[in-house]
């Protein structure tokens, strides 16, 4: 049932990141729902299937996406082994484990995009991409960073519920 649930879920974030979270902006900036909601998903304790998660998000994104297929891939399963490092060694504090994973994600997501339009022969400076973006986007992936957790850590107490002890 774990496993299952990663295709509803992704499904949805995909459909509000390209009809309504891609159309609200900031400078040429957008939030990605679908990374947030990977991440929230990754550092989650019980949360054993988060690689399903990445390469399904991954796949999904590189259909949809402009990018070649390999870029938006390996940058979600790159971000899952970041978050899930990270969980590892700093459990106690979720949240702020959340705006952390997020920070880098973020900017391992938009490195790659990066690298990957540099490859192609898309030429733009790397300050340009940084500041008009990168920083943009940042900001406000960081601001849904705090809902998005709260969602997932509801559907992960629903998904795997804890035993009553007496």
């Amino acid at each position: 049932m774990d496993t299952l649930i990663a295709f509803p879920v992704i499904l949805v974030a995909i459909i509000l990141q390209t009809t309504i979270v891609s159309r609200l902006t900031l400078i040429d900036g957008a939030a990605d729902l679908v990374l947030l909601v990977v991440v929230a998903w990754s550092l989650q304790d019980r949360a054993r299937n988060a690689w399903v998660w990445a390469v399904f998000a991954g796949a999904l994104i590189s259909y949809m996406s402009a990018l070649p297929f390999l870029a938006p891939l390996i940058s979600y399963v790159i971000i899952v082994g970041v978050a899930r490092v990270f969980h590892n060694r700093v459990w106690q504090s979720p949240i702020l484990g959340m705006f952390v994973v997020t920070f880098i994600a973020t900017i391992i997501q938009n490195l790659i995009s990066y690298l990957t339009l540099l490859l192609g022969g898309v030429s733009i400076s790397f300050n340009e991409a940084a500041g008009i973006i990168t920083m943009p986007s940042l900001i406000l992936n960081l601001l849904l960073a705090l809902p998005v957790y709260l969602m997932i850590n509801d559907l992960a107490h629903w998904v795997y519920p804890e035993e009553n002890e007496l």
